[in-house]
């Protein structure tokens, strides 16, 4: 067996780690963000360095051969895991919605179930094109939000707009992913375990 292949995986297994350490940092910042000079330039700064390492895992991954199903569930719980700990912290601060944050947090937690379901029956859950929207506009709401500039849109500033839009998305993507997977949710002749 080639030294490259290895060597690939654990490079993509770093990068994923990476975006989890990173997690607390973040949240970190954010918590600080009115008492500590440039926490939030510098949160939304790692933010998105995060963000873009789940974007180059899942591309190098595709390209060397190296998806593995230790590499998918950790990046899976990789993004999960960004996602509602930064949310948490925004809504710590009230730069998020806590409506919008338990829509998305909500979300993540039905699929990561759906996914563990389908999977004891040896299926795969392929991400959809809705998913993938969803992934990138959660990204691109929350660094607004960490950001915060002061451009008012209507009735709300330009983050807000963005994290509905963002939960709407969140919202259609579920439900994509619910009918995609819905045969597999009815008990139909056998017992499942609770």
């Amino acid at each position: 067996m080639s030294t490259a292949r290895p060597r690939s995986v654990r490079l993509l297994t770093a990068l994923t780690y990476a975006r989890i350490l990173l997690v607390p940092v973040v949240m970190v910042l954010i918590t600080l963000g009115d008492e500590v000079r440039f926490a939030y330039g510098i949160a939304a700064a790692l933010f998105v360095v995060a963000a873009l390492t789940d974007f180059v895992d899942g591309k190098l991954a595709r390209k060397w051969g190296a998806v593995t199903s230790l590499g998918a569930f950790l990046d899976t719980t990789a993004d999960k895991l960004l996602v509602t700990g930064v949310l948490i912290a925004l809504v710590a601060q009230d730069r998020a919605s806590i409506w919008v944050a338990t829509i998305i947090i909500g979300r993540e937690l039905m699929i990561m179930g759906l996914r563990g379901l389908i999977a004891a029956d040896g299926i795969v859950m392929k991400p959809s094109i809705w998913g993938k929207l969803k992934a990138n506009v959660q990204f691109v709401a929350i660094t607004l939000a960490i950001i915060r500039w002061s451009v008012e849109i209507g009735p709300l500033l330009l983050d807000e707009w963005a994290m509905l839009i963002a939960a709407v998305i969140t919202v259609v993507s579920g439900i994509e992913y619910l009918s995609r997977f819905s045969h597999l949710l009815s008990l139909s002749g056998r017992e499942r375990p609770g």
